[in-house]
């Protein structure tokens, strides 16, 4: 694995390496989201973090860090923290984001493309740490405006006053996904960011006598790619068709705004890829999940 060798202007990928390594600030915004501009159907989550954010903003959870060529060129683009994401074009840049990665205390998890997640492990050192779990997803894409043969009524942004309906159900997601609740881990965190969302008016759901009964979280809201996230139907709604007429009709509200939504499904969860099935969706490509120390 290569290492990080200290530079007075940032790290240098390897003694022989033409890539510096330094993190980025807000006023590489524009640069990085043009170098994430070349693959938007692949980078949509960095974009959308950023677009929201900015560069230095600590609702990232974590740091970007860019890698430039010797003309001071970006090559590659990283978020390292909570969730790492990567888009790289040389390999030195890929080897000193794992390094990266690995030595940063609060990384929990990887996402990117099979091939990706290959070329990245090869420079992951497993005598430090291997990942707990590897796992496959599927990302499920819509580009079309589907016909509703029926609306579902009450389809909505949520308001604050529904904060703690859609923290309750969105914990018991992340319990059930991933084997860990927020709402112990990080509870003040995990509310301002559910909170910052309804504010945004990303969080559409559907309530009954105060029972939340659809709910779906528009994560990254850009131009070519809105990305969603936390689709959840409620048990007694189930196997009805209810979810998929849903997810039809907020599919067709956000691409007035947007040229494809999409969203990442585990590999095993038959339910949910029916499901958005039915709503017109059609499997892309696959995608993985790493969960690390």
């Amino acid at each position: 694995m290569l290492q990080l060798i200290e530079h007075e202007s940032g790290y240098l990928a390897g003694a022989s390496t033409a890539s510096m390594i330094r993190p980025l600030t807000n006023v590489d915004k524009a640069e990085a989201m043009y170098f994430l501009s070349r693959r938007p159907q692949q980078t949509f989550l960095m974009s959308g973090w950023i677009n929201d954010n900015g560069i230095e903003n600590s609702l990232n959870r974590g740091r970007f860090y860019g890698s430039r060529n010797l003309r001071g060129q970006l090559d590659g683009v990283a978020l390292i923290g909570h969730v790492t994401l990567f888009e790289t074009r040389a390999d030195a840049a890929l080897a000193a984001f794992a390094g990266l990665a690995q030595s940063c205390s609060t990384s929990h998890t990887l996402i990117g493309e099979p091939e990706q997640i290959r070329q990245f492990l090869y420079y992951y050192d497993y005598e430090r740490s291997a990942p707990r779990q590897v796992r496959r997803e599927l990302l499920f894409e819509q580009k079309s405006k589907q016909r509703l043969e029926a609306s579902v009524s009450g389809l909505r942004p949520a308001t604050p006053s529904e904060l703690e309906l859609v923290v309750s159900v969105h914990a018991e997601m992340a319990l059930q996904e991933n084997g860990a609740n927020p709402l112990e881990a990080d509870p003040n965190g995990f509310r301002l960011r559910c909170a910052r969302r309804i504010h945004q008016d990303r969080v559409w759901v559907i309530v009954e006598d105060n029972r939340l009964i659809f709910k779906a979280d528009v994560i990254s809201d850009l131009p070519e790619v809105t990305y969603l996230e936390g689709v959840y139907v409620s048990p007694d709604k189930r196997s009805q068709g209810f979810g998929a007429r849903c997810m039809r009709q907020l599919t067709n509200v956000l691409l007035h705004r947007s040229k494809s939504v999409c969203v990442l499904i585990r590999e095993q969860n038959f339910a949910a890829q029916g499901c958005h099935k039915k709503a017109g969706y059609t499997m892309r490509e696959y995608y993985e999940t790493l969960f690390l120390q």
